[in-house]
């Protein structure tokens, strides 16, 4: 038995905001992004577009790569720290608009990691023959400070959907194995000023950005080895990085340590910007659209959040 992605898909907003839509009313330049982010351009809701429409947009394009059927999903998981509402999930608003039949579906909000803690969740709560939908999505225009060039240049919106499938394989394929973590006494270097349940105000985010990529690099580093170890693989058997697309000087620090050339990362942070934990469903999605990906290799997920949060997944494609 494995569990094995069968389907993807992603959506994002229609509206692109450039860097250079940024420079005009802000003291920054694309040049300036650019070398400290790689970032080029991000996608921003417009009226009508939220997590959740962007959740079950996703979602929709995931069960039709998977040739499946809303009836035939058992479980839903979002990944995501900017629902439309304090509750009901967004899990349960992708359930409603999809007609999904009565199954669990949840919420999991480990910020930029959500998407691996979602992914971790489902293959343990899989039985055979079940099928999960697990998706990461994020609005995160909804929490930036449109004014504070230390973040404002960071975050865009989107959403990516998986659909997994737990079943019988004689294939060398699926699911290997993950290792989540997080530490709670660094809270205040990465988070949301406001309280939604509290003060009614969602808030802005609030970013210590040396220390974040100082921990972020260095947690990094130890996951792959630590994720490897764990599982009998060398960094040498891993094909493709698909890591949290946050800023590429942390991504080519993790490519770096695993001796991995840049040909062998899935880099969408140009395009995407800092989706949360909608970045790496994103960059999957990618990866299978343009068949950068075959069957049995080595794919290592990774991504570090605010909490802190991090975790890696190991699969065969």
């Amino acid at each position: 038995m494995a569990s094995m992605i069968i389907g993807t898909g992603s959506a994002l907003p229609k509206n692109v905001v450039k860097n250079a839509d940024l420079a005009e009313r802000l003291e920054t330049s694309d040049a300036w992004i650019v070398e400290r982010t790689g970032i080029k351009q991000r996608h921003v809701c417009s009226e009508g577009e939220t997590t959740s429409t962007l959740a079950t947009a996703a979602a929709k394009q995931a069960l039709a790569n998977a040739n499946c059927a809303a009836s035939d999903i058992g479980l839903i998981i979002v990944g995501t720290s900017s629902p439309d509402l304090s509750f009901p999930s967004v899990a349960c608003q992708v359930q409603k608009a999809l007609n999904i039949p009565v199954c669990p579906a949840f919420d999991v909000q480990a910020a930029c990691s959500g998407f691996i803690y979602a992914l971790t969740i489902a293959n343990k709560m899989l039985d055979s023959g079940q099928k999960a939908l697990v998706i990461g999505a994020d609005t995160f225009s909804n929490l930036v400070d449109w004014e504070d060039r230390s973040t404002a240049v960071l975050f865009g919106d989107g959403a990516g959907a998986v659909v997994v499938e737990y079943t019988n394989t004689d294939e060398d394929r699926g699911f290997i194995g993950a290792d989540l973590y997080a530490d709670g006494q660094y809270v205040d270097f990465l988070k949301s000023s406001g309280g939604v349940a509290t003060t009614g105000d969602a808030g802005h985010t609030m970013m210590n950005g040396r220390e974040v990529f100082r921990h972020a690099t260095r947690a990094m580093s130890g996951l792959v080895d630590s994720l490897l170890a764990k599982y009998h693989y060398d960094r040498e058997d891993v094909d493709w990085l698909i890591p949290h697309q946050a800023n590429k000087r942390i991504i080519d620090a993790t490519a770096k340590h695993l001796g991995l050339p840049e040909e062998k990362v899935i880099l969408t942070v140009a395009q995407h910007a800092n989706t949360s934990a909608a970045s790496i469903p994103l960059a999957l999605h990618h990866a299978v659209t343009h068949g950068k990906l075959e069957k049995g290799q080595l794919l290592l997920l990774e991504a570090f959040g605010a909490g802190f949060t991090w975790g890696g997944v190991l699969l065969k494609w």
